[in-house]
């Protein structure tokens, strides 16, 4: 089956960007080079294509309950203009995938999906209905996302609109005119930098895209390809659906219990979460720092006093802090902060020791 391309694959094509095919669709892995995008991420600003992720709209009267049964998180706790980090579970408990909610207006709500999840994701909301008093509507062929991330993100988008800027805040969606086109746009990201995505009709998705390079030229703004997303999201200690989340694998274990509420009352996996959360978990989700050069990848062996606890689901060589990274799922007792691992890579065991999942904290701002 040949790739689908996202409304922006002309402009990937013209800027010479690597294209491979992800999720169903022919993307750029990358442009300059990894490293390259990686670092004007981190120190100036990237432009990420994220067009092939999904779009669910959920609207009406019965838009809360059903979103609160079908969701991890409390989404009672939001207003219109809120943005809230949740999962999809199965009745096992396990993830069918991770989203994001926008609270758009009173009793109207957009639902971010992974692109390798939209038919999944899109089957499981129609067959969760359950009679509510709702309009589901799947817009993924009709949005075009567009990611702006970087410490110059701000002052780049400054350029483009009118919006207030400062008035909004993290987790935050809005509406506003850019580059004098109408759309939704929010506070948001997967890079651990500070940042915008935005929501174009899909027919204005290049005169976006074109409008973002030249505001953000003199900034040093450059495209970035999946390849640096991977690697900025792991340094920050994000998770991504099929590696740190599965169907196999439950939010509390992949250190998620933050968008896990379960004194909201009953969702779909709420009750096996319990019993989990009860139990005690049979293992965690941590970070692990190589003490030397070496490149973790997912499914390597992490080894304690040479006996297997778990695996690695992530890792990488970071750009930013110059050695090996990795997610891994463990034993809990192997996830205490300081423990000495080893992660075997190719056939060696190398030495590491788990710390803190996010690798990387964005500096804070300093007032002028």
């Amino acid at each position: 089956m040949d790739a689908r391309q996202t409304p922006l694959y002309r402009q990937h094509v013209q800027l010479g960007a690597r294209m491979v095919p992800f999720a169903g669709f022919s993307m750029p892995i990358q442009y300059a080079g990894i490293r390259q995008e990686h670092e004007a991420v981190r120190r100036r600003a990237g432009l990420f294509d994220v067009s092939h992720m999904g779009n669910f709209f959920v609207r009406g009267s019965g838009a809360l309950s059903y979103l609160q049964n079908l969701t991890t998180n409390n989404v009672a706790k939001l207003q219109p203009g809120d943005v809230q980090y949740s999962a999809l579970c199965l009745p096992t408990g396990g993830v069918i995938d991770d989203i994001l909610v926008y609270a758009l207006e009173p009793e109207s709500y957009m639902v971010v999906v992974n692109a390798s999840n939209i038919e999944k994701d899109w089957n499981w909301f129609q067959e969760h209905r359950n009679g509510a008093s709702i309009t589901l509507e799947n817009r993924s062929s009709e949005l075009a996302i567009i990611s702006l991330q970087g410490p110059k993100a701000e002052d780049i988008l400054r350029k483009l609109t009118p919006a207030p800027l400062e008035n909004l805040g993290t987790y935050k969606c809005s509406r506003a005119h850019i580059a004098g086109i109408d759309m939704w746009f929010a506070r948001t990201g997967y890079t651990g930098e500070d940042g915008f995505e935005f929501f174009p009709e899909s027919g204005k998705a290049e005169a976006l895209w074109q409008a973002l390079l030249e505001a953000g030229a003199v900034d040093g703004l450059e495209p970035v390809g999946l390849g640096a997303r991977d690697t900025l999201r792991l340094e920050a200690g994000y998770s991504l659906y099929g590696h740190e989340l599965s169907d196999s694998i439950n939010p509390l274990e992949a250190g998620l219990s933050w968008i896990t509420d379960l004194d909201k009352g009953d969702f779909i996996g709420s009750e096996a979460l319990l019993k989990i959360r009860t139990e005690g978990l049979k293992r965690k989700m941590t970070g692990i720092e190589m003490n030397e050069l070496a490149i973790p990848r997912e499914g390597c062996a992490v080894l304690h006093n040479g006996k297997a606890v778990g695996a690695v689901t992530s890792g990488t060589l970071s750009p930013t802090l110059g050695k090996g990274i990795a997610l891994a799922l463990v034993e809990p007792a192997a996830a205490e902060r300081g423990t000495t691992l080893e992660i075997e890579i190719r056939g060696v065991a190398k030495p590491g020791r788990a710390v803190n999942r996010a690798f990387y904290k964005r500096p804070k701002a300093v007032a002028a």
